[in-house]
């Protein structure tokens, strides 16, 4: 038996990177997976690939967008006759010092980020409330202890963190467990995109990152995944409102 057998789960931002990874752990341990993506069709490639034992579908959702996030979710009630597991991982990154940064890489950040989990768990919570179970998990970051060139993203995170212990009290007397994982460097496509930015190649950048770390290593997608399917298991049942760091020992500083 898996450990999510009979359960369904969305993870949103999922069709690749750090998303991806965490669908692939659940549908392994057999739950039936939702990838919740702006791109849809990526989401069906990646939900396609998964190969695991319950079914999975992609679904093309905007998390900033209400409507979107209340039709994602009644598709999944209908397709997959339920939901139990919300990860509410979709990102992007915006990064700009104060003095250049725009209002719409602002805003465009935070609503992804910090709105796209609000409205994932009100949708979510429906559900939950009424069968008087679910999980919630959101994607912090080390980064919401403040970050260079990244008031945006730094914002987003320190808000999730906020609206997750918020969750776990208002929701944990409906039998809904709400907690985070707050990633350290984890080598993703998007963090990819950030060596570029910089100017560097992605080997050196990963290797700074690995130098900066007391393992001595960078993430990956796994390291995260195996996180996530703790906290969303029925052997977490007793943890909620809590922030996992899972970054290589990098707060330890």
């Amino acid at each position: 038996m898996g450990r999510f057998d009979g359960r369904v789960a969305v993870i949103t931002g999922a069709a690749q990177g750090i998303g991806a990874g965490i669908a692939r752990r659940f549908a392994e341990e057999g739950a039936a997976v939702a990838i919740f993506d702006i791109n849809e069709e990526q989401a069906g490639a990646t939900a396609a690939a998964l190969g695991g034992a319950a079914a999975a579908i992609g679904v093309g959702v905007n998390v900033a967008d209400g409507a979107s996030v209340e039709a994602g979710v009644a598709r999944v009630l209908e397709e997959l006759g339920g939901l139990h597991i919300v990860v509410n991982n979709a990102g992007i990154t915006r990064d700009n010092l104060l003095f250049k940064m725009s209002e719409q890489e602002w805003d465009q950040v935070i609503d992804v980020h910090l709105k796209g989990s609000w409205l994932m768990s009100k949708a979510a919570q429906k559900t939950f409330v009424d069968q008087k179970y679910g999980k919630i998990l959101n994607l912090s970051s080390i980064g919401a202890m403040g970050n260079r060139g990244q008031t945006n993203y730094s914002a987003a995170k320190a808000g999730i963190e906020g609206l997750t212990k918020t969750l776990a009290l208002e929701l944990g007397p409906f039998g809904v467990n709400t907690n985070a994982i707050a990633p350290g460097f984890i080598a993703t496509d998007m963090t990819d995109a950030t060596a570029v930015r910089l100017g560097l190649s992605i080997e050196d950048f990963h290797k700074a990152n690995a130098d900066a770390t007391p393992v001595r290593r960078v993430g990956h997608p796994e390291d995260i995944a195996a996180a996530a399917a703790f906290l969303c298991s029925d052997e977490a049942s007793y943890i909620t409102g809590q922030i996992l760091q899972v970054d290589g020992g990098f707060r330890i500083h």
